[in-house]
């Protein structure tokens, strides 16, 4: 180490100097080694007796810092050592070879007569800066993890200070930048939490963050933020303590989830069920507008509410219901009528459109009065109730907070009235229902007593059905007079159609065993009149002999009716088809402008594609449903022309390979001579879509479709086919394969979703077009689709002229 001795020091003090694991430097105020002990050797690579006696800044400093240094051992030497710190130090030098490193300085002085004497303990402190450098970096990735978060977090220390607040805090709070430290027992008035209801604030000890430091663990605590001059934002908030293991409170931190949004949804989802099931439960009008009002304005935490109706001669708008909030000072207007353009209502009901007053205070004309304003009303709208253009009430609301307009708010008003409209529509509706069963019941009695048989028979026991009674309308049935004393089950039996004799028999059978039993079948009446009789019988015995009471009901009209209902039934699925259609296209084109909006997460365009999908699937439904509809009524024009078959069938393959190779399918045509056709390319076109995308549909991955084009010289037809090696039909299902919503079982078996209308709307085209559509099993596995098409030579639709389909 070189001597000690001028440091006063035993012998023991240099043993134990040598032996220290830290580096041990003396110097005086000019800067000269006095003392180097081996630590500081193997720290600096300067032995000890090249070290003694020489300029520790010439040993030690870093060129860069030398002068430095130099300077401030200057100033020691002038001016003493009464301004040197006598502290910890952290300095960067550098060793023998130039490397430089941090080290830690322990520094005491120690005055003498000489000058001071300055003693170092010298510890290099890489690692420690090392460990610092990434403990900084650390804390901020940290920082801009939780920036990067949805979720606001917070957090303090044990002082209840806070030392975290992340970036969706500071939005939530409107706060620019971090917030200055504070107790947290100020934090519900500096940063304006309140309760759930969004007017009483918090308490110092209600806070999340300092329910947390108090070492409680809060879970979705509802509250709201309100800062000045911004919107509301409503959170669930979760905290939880910060506890050493063993259990010393560091503070705590909170994690704020922003459910404005989805309150928002869920209150206008409310709202609409409360409507819904109001309306539902409502028994008249007047009922339903009551209910109406209090489920809107309390699910919308509104304070009034009223309903005026267009009277029946719609001279006057009349005040139907009206509902207000408990202690309200004011309970409504008391005019009872008004005229068009008359007030707020007669305003809505001239024009027809909804009006939002947001400051009752600021508006020329105050709604409804002056006591309005003064029971603190402040906001009002009033919305048109409508039956299509005609307006049938006007609803209004109040608020007693300013509400600027808003749309959603508006939408859902809007679809309130709707449901009242159609309400009052059905309860219009249901009366001339009501009126119209009375008198069909009233006609019906007359019906039953001109035209049912009412007879009663005795069964012999050798089966023979003797006549004991038949009421004086049997020729209604029978189509002439029943001979008195006639079997009347072997007369039915000899005029029972013969496709309905076995049905007739089963019933005849029961009835002769005392069994209740009822049939419908032909009868072939004495007049050669064909009726449709429905036949209800009751045995029983009296005296040991067996009779039958029983009921002959001609119901030839009831099945000309039901024929009736299914061509009603295909006109309303036509008519509920077009009304869909409108609806679905205006969602798809405000799907694509939701997904060409900026800004969407990618969970939010997940979802906006999958309502474009599903849109688009419906749409094609309605489509095709539309098509069916039409071409079974004639409304369809079919435009024949000279077409290129072949064109069209390499088109529509070029068309689908994509969806084949997505597949691992194998797509071929072959393409023969065939003959000239007149035909409308778009609905063929339609074909050879739909048969196309059934076939790659149905074949799984790896397999083939084959497209063919002929023709047929002794038909004069052109012939194309679609083979595939699908799944398959069962072969007791092909003759319902073109049947609407009919599906294959092993389409169904296999998963595969489809509606059943392709195939309907593929042969109605070509039905149209004088062809047929059929379909067989492929050899090997698989379908084959065949269209058949009339040749030019007589082409549907003479001249090349549009026409319309026919059945």
């Amino acid at each position: 180490m070189g001597t000690v001795g001028d440091l006063g020091d035993a012998q023991a003090l240099q043993a134990i100097l040598e032996r220290a694991r830290d580096a041990f430097i003396s110097f005086d105020a000019a800067g000269t080694v006095r003392a180097w002990n081996a630590a500081a050797e193997r720290l600096f690579g300067w032995p000890a007796a090249e070290a003694l006696g020489r300029s520790v800044t010439a040993l030690i400093a870093p060129p860069s810092l030398r002068h430095r240094y130099d300077e401030g051992l200057a100033h020691l030497h002038e001016h003493g050592a009464s301004d040197l710190p006598d502290h910890r130090l952290e300095l960067t030098v550098a060793d023998r070879a130039g490397r430089e490193f941090p080290i830690e300085m322990a520094l005491q002085v120690d005055d003498r007569p000489g000058g001071p004497l300055l003693h170092a303990f010298v510890h290099d402190i890489s690692d420690r800066r090392e460990a610092r450098r990434r403990l900084e970096e650390e804390r901020t990735f940290l920082r801009a993890l939780l920036d990067s978060l949805q979720v606001g977090v917070m957090a303090c220390d044990g002082d209840g200070r806070l030392t975290l607040f992340n970036r969706a805090a500071r939005e939530l709070h409107r706060v620019p930048g971090d917030p200055p430290g504070g107790s947290d027992g100020d934090w519900p008035q500096d940063r304006n939490l309140f309760a759930p209801d969004g007017r009483t604030p918090l308490r110092p000890e209600q806070a999340p963050l300092a329910r947390a430091r108090a070492g409680e663990n809060v879970d979705g605590q509802h509250l709201v933020i309100r800062p000045p001059e911004a919107e509301p934002r409503r959170c669930v908030v979760n905290g939880r303590p910060i506890t050493t293991p063993d259990g010393r409170r560091l503070g705590a931190v909170s994690a704020l989830h922003d459910i404005t949004d989805q309150h928002r949804a869920q209150v206008l989802r409310d709202a609409q069920h409360a409507v819904a099931q109001a309306l539902a439960e409502a028994v008249c009008s007047e009922q339903a507008a009551a209910r109406v009002l209090t489920a809107v304005t309390r699910a919308l935490d509104w304070s009034y509410g009223e309903y005026w109706q267009i009277d029946p001669d719609r001279s006057a708008l009349v005040r139907a219901g009206a509902w207000h909030r408990p202690g309200l000072a004011f309970t409504g207007d008391p005019t009872e009528a008004v005229r068009r353009g008359q007030g707020l209502p007669g305003r809505v009901w001239a024009t027809g459109r909804t009006v939002w007053m947001s400051d009752l205070r600021t508006e020329p004309r105050p709604f409804p009065r002056r006591e309005a304003l003064e029971a603190g009303l402040r906001s009002a709208i009033a919305l048109p109730v409508r039956s299509g253009d005609q307006v049938l009430g006007v609803l209004v609301f109040c608020s007693e907070a300013v509400q600027e307009p808003d749309d959603d708010l508006v939408a859902l008003l809007d679809g309130v009235c709707a449901h009242v409209g159609r309400f009052m529509e059905r309860r219009r509706a249901e009366e001339l229902a009501l009126a119209l069963a009375a008198s069909r019941r009233h006609f019906d009695q007359v019906v039953s007593q001109l035209d049912d048989n009412v007879w009663t028979i005795e069964i012999t026991p050798d089966g023979r059905a003797r006549s004991v009674y038949q009421s004086q309308n049997a020729a209604g049935v029978f189509g002439g007079r029943v001979p008195e004393g006639a079997d009347i089950s072997g007369l039915l039996r000899r005029h029972v159609h013969p496709e309905d004799l076995p049905a007739y028999t089963a019933f005849d059978e029961k009835v002769n065993t005392g069994i209740p039993a009822q049939v419908e079948c032909r009868v072939i009446g004495l007049d050669g009149a064909v009726r449709w009789i429905w036949i209800r019988s009751t045995p029983r015995r009296e005296d040991g002999r067996l009779f039958a009471d029983g009921i002959s009901t001609d119901v030839t009209e009831r099945h000309r009716l039901a024929e009736e209902r299914d061509r009603m039934k295909d006109e309303l699925v036509a008519l509920v088809s077009h009304e869909l259609r409108n609806p679905v296209g205006a969602i798809r084109g405000y799907v694509e402008m939701l997904v060409d909006t900026p800004g969407l997460t990618g969970t939010q365009r997940m979802f906006a594609d999958v309502i474009d999908r599903t849109s688009a699937h419906l749409l094609d439904l309605v489509d095709d449903l539309l098509d069916l509809a039409r071409l079974d009524a004639g409304h369809i024009a079919i435009d024949p022309r000279p077409v290129s078959l072949a064109r069209l069938v390499r088109q529509a393959v070029d068309d689908h390979r994509a969806a084949a190779a997505a597949r691992h399918l194998t797509v071929a045509t072959d393409l023969a001579p065939h003959p000239p056709v007149h035909a409308d390319p778009v609905r063929l076109r339609q074909v050879l879509d739909n048969l196309l995308s059934n076939a790659v549909k149905y074949t799984p991955d790896g397999g083939a479709v084959t497209v063919g084009l002929g023709g047929d010289d002794a038909d004069r037809a052109a012939v194309v086919t679609v083979a595939d090696t699908g799944i398959g039909v069962p072969a007791e299902e092909y003759p319902q394969l073109f049947g609407r919503f009919f599906r294959a079982s092993t389409a169904q078996e296999a998963g595969i979703k489809g509606t059943g209308l392709g195939l309907a709307v593929t042969r109605a085209i070509v039905e149209a077009h004088g062809g047929t559509a059929a379909a067989a099993p492929r050899e090997g596995g698989g379908t084959v689709f065949t269209v058949r098409l009339p040749a030019a030579s007589s082409p549907p639709g003479a001249h090349g002229r549009p026409h319309p389909a026919h059945r």
